[in-house]
């Protein structure tokens, strides 16, 4: 979608949704190897806790500087959404958090097996979950003039063939420690800075100098667009480490990921009653709704309004009259 493009969405979705509190951008991005310490898989979510438009600021001779001042950079979230955040930033509250996202991304894989759906939500499996070297191109290894010529250019044959057929090395995988495979996936959930940018990342090395020089944990093309226009927290699946090797199989399993957890999230997220007080407990509405109403009633009761087809596009949680929860972006 680009950053321009997602905000001018989210401009229009406010006008549209005034009183609108919460926005969840939902979809998949491109991960780093590592955070924190910790290795990083296909099918774990981030979370923004920031966003960084890398490819914003101004081009010098020899380097590129991005606009890194209050005024330039996207604004904090606001006190509601920090406070969300901090609430999922404890050990207890992630693992919490992160169960109740495996309940959701199950009843998802099982509802698409029953429906018969073409994308089945299914984890492929560790021995499908290669992660090169930074350094490594995904290019032809012989009788390819572009892919030889002493440039880091690759052929666009080459970007449409898989590492299978291309004959990537596995001597240039990186090891790392694996989780026991078992035949499902635990998937983890990350907080921190995303990168947005205009341009889809495909190369390792800018990969590896763009996350260390602003401490971003993956690269999509939305989350600054709509980061200043809506209230918004970003969530990913990570399905490809953007790099040149990255495909669209995990597609669709990142975009489940993280939809579960967007789901187990918003569970989370208490509403302001009509008196300015805080509504908790028992009596919190949420929006895990499986049905698709219209719109909301007469009496503001829980509802979901769905815009676009074959459920992409735009998704808005009325709860208790104002809309207070969407998510909007591609699968």
């Amino acid at each position: 979608m680009g950053t321009t493009n997602a905000a001018s969405t989210a401009a229009c979705l406010r006008l549209s949704f005034p009183r609108l509190k919460l926005a969840l951008l939902i979809g998949v991005c491109g991960g780093v190897p590592e955070i924190n310490g910790c290795d990083v898989f296909l099918g774990d979510v981030v979370i923004s806790k920031t966003v960084a438009q890398y490819d914003y600021g101004r081009q010098y001779p020899g380097h590129f500087m991005v606009k890194g001042t209050i005024e330039d950079s996207p604004g904090r979230a606001n006190k509601d959404i920090r406070g969300l955040l901090a609430s999922i930033e404890t050990e207890f509250g992630r693992e919490r958090l992160q169960a109740k996202a495996m309940l959701y991304l199950k009843n998802l894989q099982e509802a698409a097996r029953r429906k018969r759906r073409r994308a089945k939500y299914q984890y492929l499996g560790l021995s499908k979950d290669n992660l090169f070297s930074s350094k490594y191109r995904h290019s032809h290894k012989k009788s390819c003039d572009m892919c030889h010529d002493g440039s880091v250019r690759i052929c666009e044959l080459a970007i449409q063939t898989s590492c299978e057929d291309l004959g990537c090395s596995n001597t240039q995988l990186v090891e790392r420690e694996r989780p026991d495979e078992d035949g499902s996936h635990n998937p983890a959930i990350f907080i921190g800075c995303i990168g947005s940018g205009n341009a889809v990342m495909k190369s390792g090395e800018d990969r590896d100098r763009i996350s260390a020089e602003h401490g971003v944990v993956a690269f999509e093309m939305e989350g600054a667009g709509a980061w200043d226009e809506v209230p918004c927290v970003v969530i990913k699946g990570i399905c490809d480490y953007s790099d040149s090797h990255k495909n669209k199989a995990w597609q669709d399993y990142a975009a489940a990921t993280a939809a579960a957890v967007g789901r187990a999230l918003l569970e989370r997220y208490t509403l302001e009653d009509g008196n300015g007080d805080r509504d908790t407990g028992g009596s919190r509405h949420t929006a895990s709704r499986e049905d698709n109403a219209a719109s909301t009633n007469a009496r503001g009761q829980p509802s979901i309004v769905k815009f676009g087809k074959h459920n992409s596009g735009f998704q808005a949680w009325s709860i208790n009259g104002p809309v207070s929860g969407l998510t909007f972006g591609r699968k």
